[in-house]
């Protein structure tokens, strides 16, 4: 690979005023990994009614009778094996990129999550008593989903709204295939991809098929065909699947890597409908009957290592592949504190 140099960020570029601020939101944790916090931190994320896209009655009955007796306990249980000292992983990482670019910059930068703490309510009013009337928001979500990306937008607009009407919000958009993004992902990476390798799984979050087709703005496009993200399409703005493509070929073709040794799947489902396929913990089972014995597992959707990352790919999904006849299997940290990955937030709140 060739070698890259970290380009510095102009922090003199810009006049010393407090009109302008910077706002970074990611999905969340619980305050602990206390059954109580978990079952709190699930009822606000699962009432989301653009996580679990159903009518409110329904999604409540579904939330509170179907999943809060019981996934609480099972959660609770997965959180308390990543828990640090100082916290939830994700929250802990989040907060350490948000104090990284904070002195790199002259305007106030503030960390928020979307479900439980930091709150965006409390942001909000933090970046309002420093007087930012001029707001950029960063959704800590490289790929465009309802679930996640628009959540978070719709979510500080309207609590924005309440708060300071008078705030000019611009949004980064999503960056999935942007340069500066893939290669954070590969030099982050590279130190695994200089191993011995049969495959490197792109595992990225799953969504149900139901929202890839609801984001559809054409109402024609997604999902109608096998090869409907290589099709050319307005629908790709808002894809997600298709913006996981993007990510996946943008990444093996910097790297030069053959299509024969990389595949896409998508993880943490929930529930009987149909979710984007091939599901990870399948591939994961399978890979070893077809001769991939030495994996790689990388998770792109995801830009701080977090329950999903470290206990669901780290943990269970390295026991199943092993266990399924795998012989070595690693998986790619996040960006966290990279250096490229704080270079290149750095160059969307200078660009």
């Amino acid at each position: 690979m060739p070698e890259l140099q970290a380009e510095p960020i102009a922090t003199g570029s810009l006049p010393r005023r407090m009109s302008r601020g910077v706002l970074l939101v990611n999905l969340g944790s619980p305050d602990s990994p206390s059954i109580p916090d978990v079952r709190r931190y699930l009822r606000e994320f699962l009432m989301d009614g653009r996580v679990l896209d159903v009518n409110w009655f329904v999604r409540f009955c579904i939330v509170h009778f179907a999943i809060l007796p019981s996934r609480p306990r099972d959660s609770a249980h997965a959180y308390q094996k990543i828990w640090t000292p100082e916290g939830s992983p994700l929250v802990v990482i989040s907060r350490a990129v948000q104090k990284q670019l904070q002195s790199l910059a002259q305007m106030p930068i503030e960390l928020a999550m979307r479900y439980q703490n930091p709150s965006i309510p409390y942001a909000l009013r933090q970046l309002k008593n420093k007087g930012v009337s001029d707001l950029l928001l960063i959704p800590l979500f490289p790929h465009y989903a309802m679930s996640s990306f628009e959540s978070a937008v719709e979510r500080v607009k309207e609590v924005a709204a309440r708060i300071e009407p008078q705030m000019r919000i611009t949004v980064q958009p999503p960056y999935y295939d942007h340069p500066h993004y893939i290669d954070a992902l590969i030099y982050s990476a590279e130190p695994y991809l200089k191993r011995d390798f049969d495959h490197l799984l792109f595992s990225f979050h799953g969504v149900p098929e139901r929202q890839i087709r609801k984001s559809d703005p054409t109402g024609r496009h997604c999902l109608t065909a096998a090869n409907c993200c290589e099709t050319a399409s307005p629908a790709h703005a808002t894809c997600y699947r298709a913006q996981c493509f993007k990510t996946t070929a943008a990444f093996a073709r910097a790297i030069n890597l053959p299509t024969t040794k990389y595949s896409v799947s998508f993880q943490s489902r929930l529930g009987r409908h149909p979710w984007l396929k091939p599901y990870t913990d399948h591939e994961l089972e399978r890979f070893p009957q077809t001769g991939i014995k030495k994996l790689l597992v990388i998770c792109p959707s995801f830009v701080a290592d977090c329950l999903e990352t470290l206990e669901e790919i780290g943990m269970r999904g390295r026991e199943s592949f092993l266990a399924a006849g795998g012989k070595e299997f690693a998986q790619i940290p996040c960006l966290n504190e990279h250096w490229l990955w704080i270079s290149t937030l750095g160059k969307m709140i200078f660009a």
